[in-house]
């Protein structure tokens, strides 16, 4: 944990996370995570904002919120379509220079910020001859978080973070009159469903219901526009319409956004969605000789040869996303086909994932879901939502959330009545209900 707290806690402070607009960069070239290669991914953000609002919730460290919502800002302010889905990166040149958009000479920043650039110029590292030093520019970037930098300094902390609101205020209306960097935008299917499962995690997290909105008008598109005859979902959105059939990772993570959706809103109707495109999947993906799926349709282009996509690279594999959403939803509905395959498909694997663990690690949180077991936190009656807004503000790794008043699940079955009631169940066997957030906690403890 501790590993973990502090890469998230040195990303977010040096350049390769973009100090001024929000959103991470693709990778850094040095070890400190100060310079970047300056292109940002879509499927990158995605797995960062997440990342953040769950280290927020564990920690409550201020850092990791204010992460959280600048990327969804540059977000929606960067990389969404009218039509609400997200584009899929940025370049990293502007002009046929990496990074010129985004890094300063010291006489350029001194001009915009005037009397304040003294105290910005040590916040963000500018130098006279560049901190970037191979070519003599500044990258935006801080060794502190707000308030140790306020208490060095000795200036009060909402002081501080005022003078910095304006300064970036500026600086940003600077850099806005720059050439941009190229903008990729098309919309993929299974980075937008990355996306989604995002904002609406940091909906719930942060309790934040505009992203949600912008999460369901998002999972609204891919379900209707993005819909095959076939009950499939499309590859890709561009100019206004699809052209490409889906591939199983736009189902998997798309299914998965359903998931998501639901766990903030309570609303069943993204969970028929979840299992009509998992049935999809079966028939469509699902293979003879392995418990694995395909990653190309049955129907789709004849290939000499239909791979399986199972280790993880730099997004999870499209199977361990297929062996969670199966678990999860084999959970919900009690359908132990479902949960079956998700444990068939884990024990084809299970014997490699300790020896290549950064290739399975997404494998390696299905195993402790069945290891340790999902606590099921079922909520009924009519304070349902308020129970949930404060369940959230809990670090909950192995959960899944259910509930409402009017519910076809088979879990919520005799449990609705007018009392707002929190039930902790695990394999099929509920608590007996009880009042309070607390003492839920102490059930899941």
């Amino acid at each position: 944990t501790t590993a973990v707290l502090h890469t998230l806690e040195k990303m977010a402070l040096g350049g390769i996370y973009d100090q001024l607009g929000g959103g991470f960069s693709r990778y850094s070239v040095d070890d400190k995570w100060h310079v970047p290669h300056f292109e940002k991914m879509l499927y990158d953000n995605a797995q960062l904002i997440r990342l953040y609002a769950e280290a927020w919730q564990f920690t409550k460290f201020d850092l990791f919120k204010e992460v959280t919502k600048d990327c969804i800002t540059w977000v929606v302010r960067e990389m969404r379509s009218a039509d609400g889905l997200f584009y899929s990166a940025l370049d990293a040149d502007s002009e046929g220079v990496e990074g010129k958009f985004y890094v300063w000479d010291k006489i350029e920043f001194d001009a915009v910020l005037d009397e304040d650039a003294a105290l910005f110029g040590k916040y963000y590292n500018v130098s006279d001859t560049g901190n970037w030093v191979e070519e003599h520019t500044n990258i935006l970037l801080r060794k502190q978080d707000d308030g140790d930098f306020a208490t060095q300094f000795n200036i009060d902390i909402n002081a501080f973070r005022e003078k910095k609101n304006k300064a970036v205020r500026k600086l940003m209306e600077a850099r806005n009159r720059r050439v941009r960097p190229g903008l990729d935008d098309k919309c993929l299917t299974a980075w937008n469903g990355m996306m989604i499962t995002a904002l609406a995690e940091a909906a719930r997290i942060l309790d934040q219901p505009n992203y949600y909105d912008i999460a369901k008008r998002a999972g609204e598109m891919l379900l209707t526009r993005l819909k095959m005859s076939s009950g499939g979902l499309y590859r890709n959105f561009k100019n206004g319409k699809p052209t490409i059939p889906g591939f199983l990772d736009d189902h998997a993570f798309t299914i998965e956004a359903c998931l998501a959706l639901y766990q903030y809103d309570l609303n069943e109707h993204w969970l028929k969605e979840a299992t009509a495109l998992t049935d999809h999947v079966l028939e469509y993906f699902s293979s003879d000789e392995s418990p694995m799926f395909y990653y190309t349709a049955k129907d789709g282009e004849q290939l000499i040869s239909r791979k399986q996509e199972v280790m993880d690279n730099v997004i999870p594999s499209a199977n361990s996303v297929m062996a969670q959403n199966l678990h999860m939803l084999g959970l919900l509905y009690a359908k132990e086909t479902y949960t079956g395959k998700a444990a068939e498909m884990l024990a084809s694997v299970q014997s490699t994932i300790h020896k290549y663990g950064s290739a399975y690690s997404n494998w390696a949180i299905q195993l402790l879901n069945e290891v340790a077991g999902i606590n099921e936190i079922a909520i009924s009656g009519a304070e349902h939502q308020e129970v949930m807004k404060e369940l959230s503000t809990f670090y909950i790794p192995n959960k899944v959330l259910l509930g409402g008043t009017k519910s076809t699940l088979p879990l919520l079955e005799n449990k609705q009545g007018k009392e707002t009631k929190i039930y902790i169940c695990r394999n099929k066997t509920c608590s007996l209900p009880v009042d309070t957030v607390s003492e839920a906690i102490n059930l899941i403890k």
